[in-house]
């Protein structure tokens, strides 16, 4: 692993405004987040706030928030968030060399909405190939040293098919020393095993097995019965 242990300290803010006012982040101001397993997904409803704590995370270590590598940071039009500009890491025995040099960070930083520009300005031509072979592209052209990855629902783009060639990139990822933090909605993704899940909502952010996700409770119960569910959506 790299990281072990993510923080900030904010020396006074408006728990009213974004993002304080977003259950997720004053738990990160308040404890930290301490990374378990060299996978960590983060699960919750839009706006929960996982993708704000990814993002953050990503811009801490120096991906450029716009999305890319280590090597491209900054180059995109987005502006480092303000909680992205607080965040400090403790390294894990495995990342002490390179959280301790920035020339020697290692990663990429995959944004579901970004990532065709993102990956356009790092030589991989997306615009070539469908949305999903694009961001498959990423995974087997960046993916490889260790470093940190950060994802942003990175299923938006994928079939079943291709979620589960990516956990194949992952697996083999993070046996070359890599570690990975992934915000989704995907009950593919998250029974990676060994993986590292933590559920975001009301209550801030807490570790939850795969089985017992309220996504994956959903979707069992929703395939088992999809007329359950459409019934309260649909006009009969």
């Amino acid at each position: 692993m790299i990281v072990e242990h993510a923080y900030a300290h904010v020396a006074s803010y408006d728990a009213d405004e974004w993002p304080w006012s977003v259950p997720c982040v004053r738990q990160l101001l308040a404890d930290g987040l301490r990374f378990k397993a060299p996978v960590t997904f983060l699960v919750g409803e839009n706006g929960s706030g996982k993708s704000t704590v990814v993002e953050a995370l990503a811009e801490g270590f120096g991906l450029d928030p716009w999305g890319g590598s280590h090597d491209w940071r900054y180059a995109g039009p987005r502006e480092k968030s303000v909680l992205g500009e607080q965040i400090r890491f403790d390294a894990a025995a495995g990342g002490r060399r390179m959280l301790g040099s920035w020339s020697a960070r290692k990663g990429f930083f995959l944004r579901a909405e970004t990532a065709v520009d993102a990956l356009d300005r790092e030589g991989f031509a997306p615009h070539a190939v469908s949305h999903g072979e694009g961001f498959l592209a990423a995974f087997r052209g960046k993916f490889l040293l260790p470093g940190l990855y950060v994802m942003d629902e990175p299923e938006a783009a994928l079939s079943f098919a291709s979620c589960l060639e990516l956990l194949g990139h992952v697996d083999q990822l993070v046996k070359a020393g890599g570690q990975v933090i992934c915000a989704t909605h995907s009950p593919l993704l998250t029974a990676l095993p060994g993986a590292d899940i933590i559920e975001v909502g009301e209550h801030g952010m807490q570790r939850t097995a795969w089985h017992e996700l309220d996504l994956v409770d959903h979707w069992r119960r929703y395939l088992a019965d999809p007329r359950s569910y459409l019934r309260h959506v649909i006009d009969a």
